[in-house]
């Protein structure tokens, strides 16, 4: 007599998010790409009367962008690529707010400790993101240990009114960028080469 109840056919578990592309290397490219920008000016590669020209940038591809990585790294399930991304998403979004409007607001002399206070904050979040970066690659971990040492030097460049501490600052924060870029092409290559095309270093 044949079984009337078969047993339940069981299939393999999903992945969460596993039908969307991967967001990280948008999110770094924006990253990167905003981050240099700005850098450039504080290293003085342009004059500092130029630094409006990073308002648009940051809104847009170095907060939007990174905010929509986010979104879609919480899709997928990745808990340090949603808070990485989603983070610096908003970062960027209130460092364009703060430069363009709030800072005009400040009495000058209180305006360049406003800016300290607001990079310290940034970097003891990056700290412990760079953390929890030793398990993700050696190229993310890079980018977060060379992020955390800009957010710092230019926080005590701030507080100190550091013309030479900012330009330091901007010469990191530009090898910071260069990381971000470099993570952002192994993650794309990887993907249409179908095989990592450059190394990212050990988890």
């Amino acid at each position: 007599m044949s079984d009337i109840n078969p047993a339940p056919v069981t299939s393999a578990p999903v992945t969460p998010g596993s039908h969307l592309a991967d967001p990280a290397p948008l999110g770094l490219a924006a990253f990167a790409m905003t981050t240099f920008v700005l850098s450039a000016v504080n290293a003085h590669w342009v004059p500092p009367t130029l630094v409006p020209v990073v308002f648009g940038l940051a809104l847009a591809y170095g907060g939007i962008g990174q905010f929509v990585a986010g979104m879609w790294e919480f899709a997928k399930g990745n808990t340090f690529g949603a808070l990485a991304f989603t983070s610096f998403g908003s970062f960027w979004i209130s460092y364009w707010w703060l430069t363009a409007h709030n800072v005009a607001q400040l009495p000058p002399a209180d305006a360049h400790k406003a800016t300290g206070l607001y990079l310290l904050a940034r970097g003891i979040f990056t700290l412990y993101m760079s953390v929890a970066a030793t398990r993700v690659s050696g190229a993310v971990l890079a980018v977060f240990v060379l992020l955390t040492i800009t957010f710092f030097v230019l926080s005590i460049a701030d507080f100190q009114t550091s013309t030479t501490l900012t330009k330091i600052g901007g010469w990191i924060g530009i090898a910071t960028a260069l990381a971000a870029w470099y993570a952002s092409f192994a993650g794309v290559t990887a993907f249409t080469f179908k095989r990592p095309l450059v190394p990212t270093g050990p988890r």
